[in-house]
């Protein structure tokens, strides 16, 4: 059984498109827009990000410190937020539904590496986050992950499975607490 891994062979590898490539240059330029950008800003983040092709919904509030790593691989519903210093590496797609929080220092990561490879190949995979659902702080979601409508991933959980839908799942590995009811009748 070999058991080394082989380095060279990762970093010879081809892990993006030549149009990918070009992308991730004309981003690294429009990204410092975006980081720079006034806080009250919102429609001009909205605007960065629809110009290099994310799909970005009405009222969308993502905040100057956030971090997205391809515009292009990202889709948010309306009236959702991405708050401070949240990382979303988004080498697939990442989906946020509508109505979704997604809350300071939290991590979407839809990158990994395949460890029983001894190249160690990239593994691109996609995120799904439901509407009205809330990932809160310091939150770990991981590639491959779907967390259902309504669901709740506590603060600092380790999200490495789908979470079902109006469910509260806290710690690490993140496990069920309870579910989320809603209370429709406020005045």
């Amino acid at each position: 059984m070999n058991k080394t891994l082989d380095i060279a062979a990762n970093r010879r590898a081809s892990k993006y498109t030549f149009k990918e490539l070009l992308a991730r240059v004309a981003w690294a330029f429009g990204r410092h827009l975006f980081r720079y950008s006034p806080r009250p800003c919102f429609g001009l983040r909205r605007y960065l990000l629809r110009l290099f092709g994310g799909k970005v919904g009405r009222q969308v509030h993502i905040y100057p410190s956030s971090i997205v790593y391809y515009p292009w691989n990202l889709e948010i519903g309306d009236d959702s937020a991405v708050g401070e210093d949240v990382l979303i590496y988004n080498l697939a797609p990442v989906v946020i539904g509508r109505r979704a929080t997604i809350s300071h220092r939290a991590h979407l990561c839809g990158g990994s590496h395949d460890y029983t490879d001894p190249k160690m190949a990239l593994l691109k995979l996609p995120i799904h986050i439901g509407d009205d659902s809330w990932v809160c702080a310091d939150a770990f979601v991981s590639g491959g992950v779907t967390v259902g409508e309504g669901a709740v991933v506590g603060a600092r959980a380790v999200v490495t499975k789908d979470v079902e839908a109006w469910t509260i799942v806290a710690g690490n590995p993140a496990k069920g607490i309870r579910n989320r009811h809603l209370c429709q009748d406020l005045p």
